[in-house]
């Protein structure tokens, strides 16, 4: 007698799905009707004060192994002009006076010492260049 009074509370182990199955199918129904109804919604992007400009190409001083100093606009083309370091602080001020958000980048010769890329950093700091950077080759 106590194996029928199991069997009446032995718990379900089937699921009905057939109303699982109505409800997706009424759903799918929905959502095919009202589809082609929606129009798509226009999007109405912010617009800002200024437009972006290009960044302006650097200017690109070169130490030499023998401690010469060239100036290179590549705005201007490929051509490097040899200068000393006060026509060197004279052009970049007046290059800078233009734009002051244009970069610097010093290009030195790897036998080139330390020393002398600190001392070219010093005098652009000097000028109050906020934006300088060292050249390097990709390996």
């Amino acid at each position: 007698m106590s194996y029928g009074r199991r069997a009446a509370h032995r718990p379900m182990s089937q699921i009905n799905v057939v109303p699982y199955i109505d409800v997706m199918l009424v759903l799918l129904v929905i959502f095919m009707v009202t589809a082609p109804m929606m129009n798509p919604g226009q999007i109405d992007l912010p617009s800002v004060g200024k437009s972006l400009t290009p960044p302006v190409a650097p200017l690109e001083v070169i130490i030499r192994k023998d401690t010469t100093l060239a100036l290179r606009d590549h705005a201007q083309g490929e051509q490097e002009l040899p200068v000393s370091r006060d026509e060197l602080a004279v052009m970049l001020k007046k290059k800078l006076a233009n734009n002051a958000a244009q970069s610097v980048v010093i290009s030195a010769d790897k036998k080139v010492r330390y020393e002398e890329v600190i001392e070219v950093m010093d005098m652009l700091q000097q000028q109050h260049i906020q934006k300088v950077g060292l050249l390097t080759k990709a390996r």
